[in-house]
């Protein structure tokens, strides 16, 4: 259901509240979720000599801190590899520092352990912890398709479509009604199609994807998704087990 550009789902009996911003809201609970900030990954890739503007943690945490702005939650879970890597927090310039901490202030915030950051923040507020079991839902960085109610980031979900005959290609959630995957939310965080065969052991059949629109989402099924260039019929096999 769309209200006001919110689409509403449910995974595993939970009703839960898709952002276009890739952020996922749990009335319920009065919780947040967002997956995949990779704060720092520009200063990292600068260290490589693979330069880009080093804008990418400004702009990432005001996002952030607009969509906590809307839904004023009790509580902000993030879905591991929120930092691009081990020595990202030490490259945070004092703005940024500042920002994270009145984010987290005030509010349960919890840090998921990612395999770019499998330690939480030292001094930035809020807890780390593996994975968070709340009621029909299990948070963590990488969904293993074993139980229901799994949510995870890890992927960097993305899907093509065709419109009026040309292509258009988004950052996406994905989910068939018992596990869901977050869209990555960082600014530099880039996409893997869901045609891609890591996504087949958590979705073994017919899904959706709920792909960012600039101020509201859009709900495709899988057999109306385009393939990459080049890829197999992974999304011809799923259409047709789909009615």
């Amino acid at each position: 259901m769309l209200v006001n550009g919110l689409v509403n789902m449910l995974v595993n009996g939970a009703a839960l509240v898709a952002h276009h911003s890739g952020a996922l809201f749990w009335p319920e609970q009065s919780l947040l979720m967002v997956a995949d900030l990779h704060l720092e990954k520009g200063s990292a890739r600068a260290a490589t000599h693979h330069f880009l503007p080093p804008y990418d943690t400004a702009a990432t945490l005001r996002r952030l801190g607009a969509v906590i702005a809307e839904f004023d939650p009790a509580t902000v879970v993030c879905l591991g590899d929120s930092f691009h890597d081990r020595a990202a927090e030490a490259r945070l310039g004092e703005e940024d520092i500042d920002a994270i901490k009145a984010l987290t202030d005030g509010r349960e915030w919890l840090w998921l352990l990612g395999n770019h950051d499998p330690q939480p923040p030292l001094y930035l507020g809020g807890n780390g912890v593996a994975a968070l079991h709340r009621g029909a839902l299990t948070l963590q960085h990488q969904a293993k398709g074993v139980v229901a109610g799994e949510v995870a980031g890890h992927l960097h979900p993305k899907a093509s479509v065709r419109l009026r005959g040309r292509r258009l290609t988004r950052r996406c959630f994905i989910t068939d009604d018992l596990r869901l995957v977050l869209p990555a939310f960082g600014a530099y965080a880039g996409g893997l199609d869901v045609a891609d065969p890591a996504f087949a052991a958590i979705f073994p059949g017919p899904f959706k994807v709920y792909l960012l629109g600039q101020d509201k989402v859009h709900v495709f099924p899988s057999n109306r998704l385009a393939l990459p260039s080049g890829e197999d019929g992974v999304m011809h096999r799923l259409a047709a087990k789909q009615p």
